[in-house]
């Protein structure tokens, strides 16, 4: 057993309950936190579970999520109770929402209950106020472009080892601009960002899912959460069906008075928010594979720099940048990874 987890297991025993709990892991994120199921038993000998935390406070920092924890569970949103907390530590010991992902529901059958449920959930993280002891940073320019550098400096210098000249970084700075600009002119709204099918969790007594790894939220455009549950990195669907989801929430949105777009302006800004996260995941995937060792998510890197490709195909501006991506990008990523070139999703497609 590792020190830190020693320390976790004897602060979790001196909670009522859990004075002796086994901890077991439960599957972690692409983080530096750690996540453990205790179990004990409550003063009737029923047992009892809770979510056990661990975050090295030298390599993450809690008092965003603690924060932001507390504040959405005062305005409904299905976030865990913080059972109990030492910051100093690192520890936290959670409300245990249990290990069903919706990702691990998700079917053509399922979908529609699954995703109206998640985007009537979103509409309440978009209309919560800001916190007088956490504020939310804003998704500002010096943030979006930090983002969208991950894509040159760790897919395609990183992992692809392809050499950028001039022409290129001038044609990569021309698309960031873009993308900037029409993220910058969405109305702004609470953005958990990281809003997908492995951060929501199916419950068995309620449709409404548990939302969880919110501690990275910002003020930012209304786009962008919808595009990480709708563009998801680890499945995708037909146009079709996702552009059906979309103005559904486009409709929910404009009825909670977060924006007054019609449906047009609302799938561009969607499509092109959808880019700049794609740019910023793929470079994530990436990083995770050649800084932490992590080789688990570069099967979800096609499928990711695909969503770029079939954005970028009808927009003019973009037209040397998609050009660029079929030639080049897409066929060194298959070389790299070994996958067929025809192989465009790298996993589920219902």
């Amino acid at each position: 057993m590792d020190k830190r987890l020693e320390k976790l297991t004897y602060w979790v025993h001196q909670h009522p309950g859990f004075d002796r709990a086994h901890l077991t892991p439960v599957s972690g994120d692409a983080s530096f936190r750690r996540y453990f199921r205790a179990t004990g038993k409550d003063r009737l000998g029923k047992s009892i579970t809770a979510i056990a935390m661990d975050a090295p406070p030298e390599k993450e920092n809690c008092h965003p999520f603690v924060a932001l924890a507390r504040h959405w569970r005062q305005h409904d949103i299905a976030v865990p109770d913080i059972l109990a907390d030492d910051l100093e530590q690192g520890f936290l010991l959670l409300e245990d929402f249990g290990d069903q992902l919706m990702l691990g529901r998700l079917n053509g059958v399922t979908a529609d209950d699954l995703y109206d449920e998640a985007m009537a959930e979103l509409i309440r993280i978009q209309q919560a106020p800001d916190t007088d002891d956490y504020p939310l940073p804003p998704y500002d320019e010096a943030l979006l472009n930090r983002e969208m550098d991950l894509f040159p400096d760790w897919l395609l210098e990183g992992l692809l080892q392809m050499e950028l000249g001039d022409r290129e970084r001038c044609m990569l700075d021309t698309t960031f601009a873009f993308l900037r600009e029409s993220a910058l002119a969405q109305p702004r709204v609470t953005v958990h960002r990281d809003y997908h099918s492995r951060n929501l969790l199916v419950r068995p007594d309620t449709p409404v899912p548990g939302v969880i790894d919110f501690q990275d939220a910002v003020n930012g455009p209304i786009t962008y959460d919808i595009v990480s549950l709708l563009k998801d990195c680890y499945i995708d669907w037909p146009a079709a069906r996702r552009n059906t989801w979309l103005e559904d929430f486009r409709v929910l949105g404009r009825e909670a008075g977060l924006h007054q777009a019609e449906s047009d302006t609302f799938h561009q800004w969607f499509e092109l928010m959808g880019m700049q996260r794609h740019l910023k995941a793929s470079g994530i995937f990436a990083r995770l594979y050649l800084r932490d060792g992590k080789s688990g998510y570069l099967a979800d890197i096609p499928r990711t720099v695909n969503y770029l490709v079939e954005a970028s195909q009808p927009l003019p501006a973009l037209r040397h940048f998609n050009q660029w991506l079929r030639e080049q990008v897409v066929p060194a990523l298959h070389h790299k990874l070994g996958t067929p070139p025809d192989d465009t999703t790298g996993g589920p497609h219902p």
